[in-house]
């Protein structure tokens, strides 16, 4: 987005069950924003414009948070942090927001997303996917939404690992053992990449 969505939210003095219960009823999500600098605000967002943040922004997108309370506003460069859902229905209970410094890196975990069909599978191999998600180091404003990878060109017997997925401009990938993301398996299975994978 080239422009930075506003969500809107203000400041509330009760928390607790019956307290969050009863904004929820009335359409409003619970919040807190915290960030680095030890700031720690509980808040209150309405839920029909959070939701739609959500679906917008996603977990790796910065937003400006209008946090109004006591006369005043104050705008917060943020990320969303953590969301909780209901067990039995897609409404959301609480959210936590993130105030990041736009000129500092952070390390967030996003999916990973495969394009194309491995060559292998074609000739009996398996795809075996190890890692769904990876953690990366990134300025707010860089962070990707998800990292793409083409296994076009994977052969049975081969693999991707971390270091060999490409990162966008400005991103770069967490890790300390460069670990198995993917592999095309022999028919029968390939237990050192597997047993690999699991430790």
């Amino acid at each position: 987005m080239s422009e930075r969505v506003t969500l809107s939210a203000r400041t509330r003095g009760a928390t607790g069950k019956n307290a969050n219960r009863r904004l929820r009823a009335r359409g409003i999500t619970p919040a807190v924003f915290y960030n680095a600098a030890g700031v720690n605000l509980s808040l209150q967002v309405e839920e029909a414009a959070l939701t739609k943040l959500i679906v917008l922004a996603g977990r790796t997108t910065v937003f400006d948070l209008k946090v109004e309370g006591n006369g005043e506003a104050t705008v917060y460069p943020c990320l969303i942090w953590d969301t909780e859902y209901y067990p039995t229905k897609n409404r959301l209970q609480h959210v936590d927001f993130y105030g990041v410094d736009l000129d500092k890196e952070l390390k967030v975990r996003v999916p990973l997303e495969f394009t194309g069909t491995a060559k292998g599978t074609k000739l009996g191999g398996a795809l075996e996917i190890y890692r769904e998600h990876i953690e990366v180091y990134s300025k707010p404003t860089a962070l990707p939404q998800k990292i793409q990878t083409d296994i076009t060109g994977l052969d049975v017997g081969h693999s991707l690992r971390v270091a060999d997925l490409v990162m966008p401009e400005g991103v770069r990938a967490s890790y300390d053992d460069n670990y198995l993301v993917i592999m095309v398996v022999t028919p029968g299975g390939d237990k050192e990449g597997e047993e690999e994978a699991e430790a």
